[in-house]
């Protein structure tokens, strides 16, 4: 699931990251592979097109029938009662958010899976929201977490079941406070991941025409339309030979690339795209540093903190992977076969063709008296399981493999703030490290040091290239650090035709708005819904906008459009149903304050709405129950208490 599954973790602890595991010290010899040019022809070969796993399988049927149980053929699939590893048995199903105050419920109705959220007050239910579930993420060997679709739109479920503690709970990083419900975007980002590659709507954040189930055979070997159409027009190729070009092998591959395919997806952290680059335009045989650099903080104090997906990180830590320059992850896993069906000694097969008995080969130092209380077992004593910092209630093989590794070290104490490491790349531009930095604070720190770094970094910059691609970075560093006046300045500089970044718009709109000038936001904003239509959140801005300079039908058009794509976008019904009152038509205004108050009943700006829709049809009690609940969430809205204060006097 997306990136911003750390937001709370981060601000407390700390980690550092890559991806994926393994070893043996025989890896193949490597192979000069200078980018952009390859001996493997649908790394570069823009005809080259994705044909699907099942056409793969119409000549790899028994590797499709062990690759489909791995973790990777099991990642994503519809929400079937077959897919779902969950529990839902009353003792089981039933999720408190103590910050938000909502329960959640999971259960079946015949073959559709849905979640109910609710709220008590005493014994009576005071709000009810029932979410269909679509999809299901995750094999169950960890997690099943959850995704719901609206009109193509996807979003995130607010509970996940913890497979390791048979367990529901809240999701990843909705936890204490940050529970965003119903609302949490599925992006490429982490669709790309998760699943093999989907048919994504690119003016969006989130709109997909095509969805597929599970990671497939080509994420790991390439396009393969040029395979296809040349082994069904010509006899095979003998591998036992030569490699066949027309598709990837990773196992021919140097070790670099191998763990490139890998890190891929199992180098989670802080992925900065290069200009120009999409998340879907790594191949594998390509450096991952083509496409994108992968940061992750550093602080001291921190190498016992581990993510979830950080096994190549780990290894990279390691004494065999620094010594050997060799451990690959194809080494000890082979990705046809699920780790459930992998049989123990094809790990330690791989630490003894390096610490085995063969002359020269180092020797594991302990007594054979404790080896034999450890099986003699290599992986139990050196990669322990550890929990993960980003994932509450699972634990994972820590791939950072020491003589004496720590476990369950996460509560230990972290210190200084050291900087962003990018780990695929290891002379990341200026330009890009910025970016790192902006990310980070974006998504999970907002410490204002993050952003002092960020300037310091894009300072260091120049040339006419440089301050071209600069320009969208300033704007982004100072709508962050909310020094608005600056944002308005380069935006000046600029012409939002020749715009092209949907965010530098949005964010030059949003300075000129907040200045007190909508007139100039406005065109800004139609910038933004013109590079990224599909943005639900994007055009509700403009329609605000549009609103501010009371250009009403405009505005209500923009309300209806979004409406139309997603009927449950809280903002767009709350400002449809004040268009409607400021019209004088009560009964359609009622209709748009009520559903987004069943949406989401804590919604100031809706609360507002509603008390005066109730105090214009001398519903005064029902005003002062609206304002009442409002204060209690959010004690700090002075309009609330001036419109309580004006409402008492005629009650």
């Amino acid at each position: 699931m997306s990136p911003r599954i750390l937001r709370r973790i981060l601000l407390s602890m700390a980690l550092l990251v890559v991806t994926l595991p393994a070893f043996f010290c025989n890896t193949p010899k490597e192979v000069a592979e200078d980018h952009p040019t390859s001996p493997w022809r649908n790394v570069y070969d823009t005809s080259a097109h994705y044909v699907g796993m099942q056409t793969c399988r119409t000549c790899h049927e028994e590797v499709y029938k062990t690759f489909i149980q791995t973790g990777m053929g099991q990642s994503f699939g519809f929400a079937t009662k077959e897919k779902s590893a969950a529990d839902f048995s009353p003792a089981h199903a039933l999720v408190y958010d103590t910050a938000l105050d909502y329960y959640y419920k999971p259960y079946w109705d015949r073959d559709s899976f849905f979640i109910m959220e609710f709220r008590l007050d005493g014994k009576d239910t005071v709000h009810k929201r029932i979410q269909r579930v679509d999809y299901v993420v995750g094999s169950g060997q960890h997690t099943n977490s959850h995704i719901f679709d609206v009109n193509g739109y996807l979003y995130q479920a607010p509970i996940t079941f913890y497979t390791q503690k048979h367990r529901w709970d809240l999701a990843p990083g909705f936890e204490k406070g940050a529970n965003t419900r119903f609302q949490r975007l599925i992006q490429l980002e982490c669709m790309s991941c998760h699943n093999g590659y989907p048919d994504f709507i690119a003016n969006s954040e989130n709109k997909y025409n095509v969805i597929k189930t599970g990671i497939d055979c080509e994420r790991c070997h390439g396009p393969g339309s040029l395979h296809v159409a040349e082994r069904g027009n010509s006899k095979p190729v003998d591998t036992s030979k030569g490699p066949d070009y027309s598709i990837v092998n990773p196992r021919r591959l140097s070790t670099e690339l191998q763990n490139n395919v890998c890190q891929r997806c199992h180098l989670q952290g802080i992925a900065v795209l290069n200009d120009g680059k999409t998340f879907y335009d790594f191949h594998p045989g390509m450096k991952l540093s083509e496409v994108m650099n992968v940061f992750m903080p550093q602080y001291e104090g921190a190498q016992d903190k581990m993510i979830m997906a950080s096994h190549v990180e780990r290894m990279k830590k390691s004494q065999c992977y620094v010594s050997s320059g060799k451990m690959s992850c194809i080494n000890c896993h082979n990705p046809h076969v699920s780790v459930k069906f992998t049989p123990r000694i094809q790990y330690l097969n791989a630490c003894q063709s390096c610490h085995g008995n063969a002359a020269g080969q180092k020797q594991c130092s302990e007594t054979m008296q404790v080896r034999a209380t450890k099986n003699n077992d290599c992986i139990t004593c050196h990669m322990p399981h550890n929990g993960s910092i980003d994932i509450p209630h699972v634990a994972v093989t820590d791939h950072y493999i020491r003589k004496r590794p720590l476990s369950d070290t996460l509560q230990k104490q972290i210190t200084a703030f050291l900087g962003m490491k990018c780990f695929n790349n290891d002379h990341p531009d200026a330009i890009t490290t910025a970016r790192s930095f902006m990310e980070f604070y974006e998504r999970y720190a907002p410490s204002k040091g993050l952003l002092d770094s960020a300037l310091l970094y894009l300072d260091r910059s120049a040339g006419q290239e440089a301050t071209q691609k600069q320009n969208r970075d300033y704007i982004r560093a100072h709508s962050l650090l909310n020094n608005l006046n600056k944002v308005v300045e380069y935006a000046e500089k600029l012409k939002p035709a020749d715009i092209k970044d949907a965010w530098t718009a949005y964010r030059s709109a949003d300075a000129y708005y907040r200045t007190g000038l909508p007139d100039k936001a406005l065109p800004w904003y139609k910038r933004a819904t013109e590079i990224w239509p599909y943005s639900l959140d994007f055009q509700n801005k403009y329609g605000v906008c549009l609103l501010s300079l009371k250009n009403m039908p405009e505005a209500q058009k923009v309300f209806q459009f979004i409406v139309g794509q997603n009927a449950n976008h809280v903002s767009a019904n709350t400002n449809l149903g004040y268009i409607y009152m400021q019209q004088g038509n009560g009964t359609m205004a009622y209709s748009y304050l009520l559903k987004a108050q069943q949406l989401d009943p804590d919604y100031e700006q809706n609360l507002i709405n509603l008390a005066v829709w109730y105090h214009t049809n001398k519903r005064d009690a029902d005003a002062d129950k609206c304002l009442r609940h409002l204060l209690k969430k959010h004690p700090d809205n002075e309009q609330a208490k001036a419109m309580l204060i004006d409402l008492a006097t005629h009650l």
